[in-house]
Parts: structure tokens; C-alpha cells; sequence
């Protein structure tokens, strides 16, 4: 089949490749715009873009898909299906309903729950147990067309949002090299999303980072591995931002309630330090201090000797 690959981020790159090592013809790739990063603002490609030049396919980098330029530009790939997957832009009625065989999304949710830009995060965030990937039919809703093909994904206990993009990712590749050639073939059987059983995963904000100890251990482990990799999760120690990099929320029975207030440093091993929160201890295990690298706790212990009764800060 005839393709125009739609994509930006790393997430993307294992189904470009396996729709190409699937042998289907990539008439082009669209993604967004390079852009300068780091401190010497040197332009930077896109991870699909990269994963394109690789494979020699044409690239295309539209500033607004919905331009009429860009709009004739896809038109003259005279593509069969045009796959998306986190491209970043919204897609007209227009450019839909261009492809013989409309246009289809790879979202990291089982829809309909968990529509929107934040899904992996947000399934960690409030504590699921499984998610997953679905290939959907594209229309002018968010995330509301026709579910075609889905799969289910585990999220282990210790999950972080890492983590599990990596196996959505690869999930996502495997379910889309099945779904083509059932698109071709029509043998697809289109599911209705039930918008009463829809959440919104709304986009994550900085201030979701800043820990309120108040919360319950296990709510806080939730927020911290969903949010592992942006904004990150971080309280004050000592007038100084110190990002959570990894903990757990103590079992009940190790966790006898005290009468610290939440925040408390109430216990201190040698590579583990144990925080009260609203409900349960939280034991930390990696930090990152303002200004350093992330570092095991027993590290950072030698610098910053951290004393049974000290407190932690919201930012």
C-alpha cells in the first residue's frame, strides 16, 4: 500500500520503520519543523525526520498542514492511507478525507478513555493497571473517530512514563503492520467510541511537579513515575528545588503512622531516606539537587547529611 507517513517524536519512529520493513511504499513522511535546541541553538531534526533520511524517503515539513500549499503537496503523493502518529497538528476535513482509505491514528490509550495529548502520562498518574494502543479512524473530532484495532499493555507497579512510552511505542509498531493490509482488504469492523465513557489526558503543566506531601504515598508514587520525564517531580530541601528521581510508597505494615507532619524526613538509612506524606511513608531513592546530575541517595547523602525531623517543601 501507499503511504504518507505522519509523525514527530520518538514515539513514532518504531512504526515508520515497521510499516517500511513491512514492505509498504513510504511515498513521504510529514513532521514538524526543525528547531533550534541547547545552549548553541543549533537546528535540530526531528526524530522522524531522522528515522526518514535514513531510509531515503522524501521528507516534508510544513510550518501549518492546513496552508493551502501544504494541502496540494500531499495531494500530489496520491497516497492510498496516510498514517498519523503524534504529528502535532491538526489535520482539515480536507486532508482526511484525501486518501483512498481516509487517515488513521496510532494513540497510546484504549479509547475512548484517555483522549488528548497527555495519555501515557496520565494512565500512570492515576494509577491504571492496563492501557494500551488503538489504531483509530481520523476525523474532525480529538481522538473521537471509529476505533479499528486495539491491544492491551501491562503497566508494572513500577512504571514510569519512560517506561512505558518505549512499550507503547513498540506495541504501536506491531499493531499498525497488522492493520494496513486489513484496511486494504476491508476487513475491519469500525467501533463506535462511547463519548460517556471518554476522559481527557490533558497536556502536563510545570506546576503539576511540585510535590504536596499532603498527598497519600501511593497517589505521590503515581505522580512521580508519571511525570518522571517532564516536568519531573520536586520539592525544596534546604531553599534549593530537589527532583525526585525514584521511590516507594512504604507498606502499610512498615509504616506505622507518626505524628510528623507530612514532609518530615522520619527515618534515614544509608541509601534511603523515608518522608511522611498525608497517608504513609515514601522512601527516596534517587535525587537530583539544583544545579547537579541525578544521583543514588547514598550519594547524596555524603554531601548532604540529611537528619531525621527536617522538612521538605512544596516549591
Amino acid at each position: 500500500m501507499k503511504v504518507v507517513f505522519m509523525g514527530t517524536p520518538d514515539f513514532a519512529v518504531g512504526a515508520l520503520n515497521a510499516i517500511v520493513e513491512a514492505g509498504h511504499q513510504v511515498a513521504a513522511v510529514v513532521t514538524q519543523p526543525d528547531k533550534p535546541k541547547g545552549r548553541g541553538k543549533e537546528m535540530q531534526m526531528t526524530p522522524v525526520k531522522q528515522c526518514a533520511l535514513s531510509h531515503g524517503i522524501p521528507v516534508f515539513q510544513p510550518v501549518k498542514i492546513k496552508e493551502p500549499e501544504a494541502v496540494k503537496q500531499l495531494c500530489s503523493y496520491s497516497a492510498d492511507l496516510f498514517v498519523v502518529a503524534a504529528f502535532g497538528q491538526i489535520l482539515s476535513e480536507e486532508i482526511l478525507a484525501m486518501p483512498k482509505y481516509g487517515c488513521v491514528n496510532i494513540h497510546a490509550s484504549l479509547l475512548p478513555k484517555y483522549r488528548g495529548a497527555g495519555p501515557i502520562q496520565w494512565s500512570i498518574i492515576n494509577g491504571e493497571k492496563i492501557t494500551g494502543v488503538t489504531i483509530m479512524q481520523m476525523e474532525k473530532g480529538l481522538d473521537t473517530g471509529d476505533m479499528l484495532f486495539r491491544t492491551e499493555v501491562e503497566i508494572a507497579p513500577d512504571e514510569t512514563a519512560d517506561t512505558l512510552h518505549d512499550k507503547l511505542a513498540a506495541a504501536g509498531a506491531r499493531l499498525i503492520v497488522e492493520a494496513i493490509p486489513k484496511i486494504e482488504a476491508g476487513e475491519v469492523s469500525p467501533e463506535k467510541q462511547r463519548d460517556e465513557d471518554s476522559s481527557y489526558a490533558k497536556m502536563l503543566t510545570k506546576a503539576m511537579g511540585k510535590i504536596d506531601w499532603g498527598m497519600e504515598a501511593g497517589k505521590l508514587d503515581c505522580l512521580i513515575r508519571g511525570l518522571i520525564s517532564w516536568p519531573g517531580a520536586s520539592t525544596v530541601f534546604r531553599g534549593k528545588t530537589l527532583k525526585i528521581w525514584e521511590e516507594e510508597p512504604v507498606p502499610d505494615e512498615q509504616a506505622a503512622e507518626k505524628d510528623a507532619p507530612p514532609g518530615t524526613v522520619v527515618r534515614v538509612d544509608k541509601d534511603a531516606f523515608y518522608v511522611q506524606t498525608g497517608k504513609g511513608l515514601l522512601k527516596i531513592k534517587a535525587v537530583q539537587p539544583e544545579g547537579k546530575k541525578r544521583m543514588a541517595v547514598k550519594d547524596f547523602l555524603l554531601g548532604y547529611p540529611v537528619k531525621t525531623g527536617e522538612s521538605f517543601e512544596k516549591n
